[in-house]
Formats: structure tokens, C-alpha cells, sequence
């Protein structure tokens, strides 16, 4: 059986990713297959809407198949720039991030329905979607910190354009948000009970998008990060991660301090890089330059120690003891961090749009 199920019926273009034991990770071949079929839709009149959903009850999709990444990121043993880019892995994020750049200016109503566990990966699949939907089950996330790695597939555009500094404090943390935090911070539009969702995807093959979630979307439940901005953007306003650290430490919400140990227990060197990965997508201007952006520094990071580890501790051997590299953060310095972003010559990524020709 297919790893992504595509499908034209009703008025539908349809993608149901097909990995349920995996919740649905995606790979290289389905990121393949979603890129031609919504290219092929978007120019097809007999498709009013795309809809994308996952198998199984666990989620929508849980990320990339980091499994793959970490046999990929070992035998590059260390290898940079384009031997890393020419790798699978280097190959895979390259289409992926196309994919990510096209959901995001798709010319036609494109529904996600992120029910579940939606990291990573899935965020890439949902997040720039013109109607994105949660229901009372939905966890979303950007764990990557946790891993040695950096948020991607345009997660630092939609991290960064989050209220406040909401979004610094889930890429530090990878703190899960609940449907009421997705909608809040801009990752989701729609509120819909899962229950409901058979009857909202059954009415889309007769209705418009909006006229549709409109008779099931109720009010979403309140978001807890949304009452936690107080002391949320009194220390991720900070300059530096051992700012960052220092003000939670020092504030007396229970919930800061306790934001505090998560951060110091992720990659440095991820943290550092990640910081710094936000507050530049915030300057840039389109899901395309950031994308740009990400691809150099996750191409880099295939070559880091901590990537390798972060797996290896999480994913393969889960001892969920990593050993860093640096260890700490006062030893992760600005060229260190600095290398993660330099140029990749013909290698670049190298989207672009009108608004970035003008």
C-alpha cells in the first residue's frame, strides 16, 4: 500500500498520508507525489479544494523520518556543504521545502485537517495552508532543539510571526500547543470537534471551503500560552539564550522555571542557532526567504555532532541521555553559530517570488 494515498472525487482533490504505524512521518516519495499532485490541481477546474488528512487516530503527521536522517547525517561523518546537500537527506529537504513554499501560495482553498500529533514535518504539510484545522485532540509542535536540530520547513516564518515571543518559547522548550495555543500564535484558523470531522469532510464534496467549516468550526478552547505572555515575553525578549535562561530562572511563575530546565536540558549549539534562525525570519519578508535560510542551516546541521547524538538519545538507543557538543552554552560561540548559516554556491535552495525580484 501507498505511503500517500492521493485521490481526485467530488469536487476533491484528496491526500491522505498512509503511514499510520509512523503517524504518518513523511519521507522523500511522498513529499514527491504530494508536489506533482497539487501541481497537476492547481490547474485542473475539476478540483474546487484540496484536503489533507492523515490515517489512523494517532495524528496528521509526526515530522520527518528522522531514522533515516541519522543513518544519512553517520555516514556523512562530518561531510559539509555539497556533499551534505547531494545526500539523501540534503535531496529530501530540498523537494520538501518546494512542497512547503507551494501549500503556502497554493491558488486554491487547501484544508488540512491537523488532528493529532502534528511536529515537525506536519507542520511543514499544514501550517502555510489557507484552512487549517484542529480539534480537541491536536499537538502541535516544533521539537527539533530536542534533537540537535533546528525548526524548518518554514516553521521559523510561522515561529516568528507568533504574538509576542510566544514562538521563541516553543522552539526553546518544544513546548506542545494545544489547539487554542495553534490558532493564537497563527499555526491553525479553524476549531473543529473531532467528532465532527466526517461530517465537515463529507459536506466539502458540496460546498465551498468556507461555507463548509463554517457549520462545524465552534469556538476553540482558551489558550493557556496566551495567558502566560507576562513573563513569556519578559524573558525571551532577551538577546541570548543565557538571557533567556537567567530571566526564567529569576521569575516566579512555577511555569517559567520549569521552561528554564527544559531549555537547558536541548542542544546548545541548537538553541544558539535557533535563536538566531527566529529573529532573522522575522526580518525577511516572504515563507520563501526563510525557506532559503533554513535549507543552509539544516544542511549544516546534517553535519553536527549533535544531530547524530540527538537522535541516537531520543529515536535509536532512547537512553534520552545526549551527550552535547559543546556541552554547554557558554562554550557555543558566535563563529560556531555563524557557520550554520554560510552560503552553499550553487547549492542554495534559491526560491524566490516576485515580491523578492522587485
Amino acid at each position: 500500500m501507498s505511503d500517500v494515498l492521493i485521490e481526485k472525487r467530488d469536487g476533491l482533490g484528496l491526500v491522505t498520508l498512509n503511514r499510520p504505524k509512523a503517524i504518518n512521518a513523511l519521507n522523500h516519495e511522498m513529499a514527491l507525489a504530494i508536489t506533482e499532485a497539487l501541481r497537476e490541481w492547481a490547474d485542473d477546474d475539476s478540483v474546487r479544494t484540496v484536503v489533507v488528512t492523515g490515517a489512523g487516530e494517532r495524528g496528521l503527521c509526526a515530522g520527518g523520518d528522522i531514522v533515516a536522517i541519522h543513518s544519512d547525517a553517520k555516514e556523512l561523518g562530518g561531510a559539509t556543504g555539497a556533499a551534505a546537500a547531494d545526500s539523501a537527506t540534503g535531496r529530501f529537504w530540498r523537494d520538501e521545502y518546494i512542497l512547503n513554499a507551494l501549500i503556502g501560495r497554493y491558488p486554491k482553498p487547501y484544508v488540512v485537517v491537523m488532528d493529532g500529533i502534528v511536529m515537525g514535518g506536519g507542520v511543514g504539510l499544514s501550517g502555510h495552508g489557507s484552512h487549517r484545522i484542529v480539534t480537541e485532540r491536536s499537538k502541535i509542535g516544533m521539537p527539533e532543539v530536542g534533537i540537535g536540530f533546528i525548526p524548518d520547513v518554514g516553521g521559523t516564518y510561522l515561529l516568528s510571526r507568533a504574538p509576542g515571543e510566544i514562538g521563541a518559547h516553543v522552539a526553546l522548550t518544544t513546548a506542545r500547543m494545544t489547539a487554542g495555543d495553534a490558532i493564537v500564535t497563527g499555526f491553525a484558523d479553524y476549531y473543529v470537534p473531532s467528532e465532527q470531522i466526517p461530517a465537515l469532510l463529507d459536506t466539502l464534496r458540496t460546498e465551498s471551503a468556507d461555507d463548509a467549516i463554517a457549520k462545524y468550526a465552534t469556538a476553540a478552547p482558551e489558550s493557556a500560552l496566551a495567558g502566560q505572555r507576562s513573563w513569556i515575553d519578559a524573558a525571551y525578549s532577551a538577546d541570548t539564550v543565557e538571557e533567556i535562561v537567567a530571566r526564567l530562572e529569576a521569575n516566579d511563575a512555577p511555569e517559567a522555571k520549569a521552561a528554564a530546565a527544559d531549555i537547558l536540558g536541548k542542544s546548545p549549539v541548537a538553541l544558539k542557532v535557533t535563536l538566531r534562525s527566529l529573529r532573522h525570519a522575522r526580518e525577511l519578508s516572504t515563507l520563501e526567504a526563510v525557506l532559503n535560510e533554513e535549507y543552509r542551516v539544516s544542511i549544516a546541521s546534517l553535519a553536527s555532532h549533535d544531530l547524530v547524538e540527538g537522535i541516537r538519545a531520543q529515536v535509536v538507543d532512547k537512553d534520552r541521555n545526549p551527550q552535547w557538543q559543546p556541552a554547554t552554552l557558554a562554550e557555543v560561540t558566535d563563529g560556531l553559530v555563524g557557520e550554520y548559516f554560510a552560503e552553499l554556491g550553487d547549492r542554495e535552495l534559491g526560491l524566490t517570488t516576485s515580491e523578492d525580484e522587485q
